[in-house]
């Protein structure tokens, strides 16, 4: 998976730059996004910062074939969860799961991430617990 090796290939740079790399994600064959965090919070000269030294990389190991163009963001109020540990780390929160495959009938998810047990993802939606297989999601994030 094409996000997974430019999650591996930028994660030193933007750790060493002094940040942390929340996600990468494709969000269509022209956008790159880059999510980019710092307990102090993120700003637009530290999204410059990260976007300059990404480019840079991104144009000596041309791991993206074609144009396509670069964003480096915050996660926001709507933090995307990409990670188990982002899981582990919002328990409490309400949080929106989408999956690959629907699961009883459904794929949407929207309610409180109760826990996280092996690799299942617990949320408890309209007062029924769900155990959503950690491998089976699509995407998530928090529900401000």
């Amino acid at each position: 998976m094409l996000d997974n090796q430019l999650q591996q290939l930028l994660a030193p740079i933007i750790i060493g730059l002094g940040y942390e790399l929340v996600g990468v994600e494709r969000l269509s064959s022209t956008l790159l996004r880059v999510y980019i965090d710092h307990p102090k919070g993120i700003n637009l000269s530290d999204c410059e910062r990260v976007s300059y030294q990404v480019s840079g990389v991104l144009d000596v190991q041309n791991p993206i074939k074609g144009r396509y163009t670069l964003e480096v963001s915050s996660p926001g109020w709507d933090r995307p969860l990409f990670t188990l540990e982002h899981f582990k780390r919002f328990v409490g929160h309400k949080v929106k799961v989408s999956l690959r495959q629907p699961k009883e009938g459904q794929r949407h998810f929207t309610g409180l991430l109760q826990a996280i047990e092996d690799r299942n993802v617990i949320v408890v939606a309209d007062e029924t617990e769900y155990c959503l297989p950690y491998e089976k999601i699509d995407k998530a994030h928090l529900v401000p």
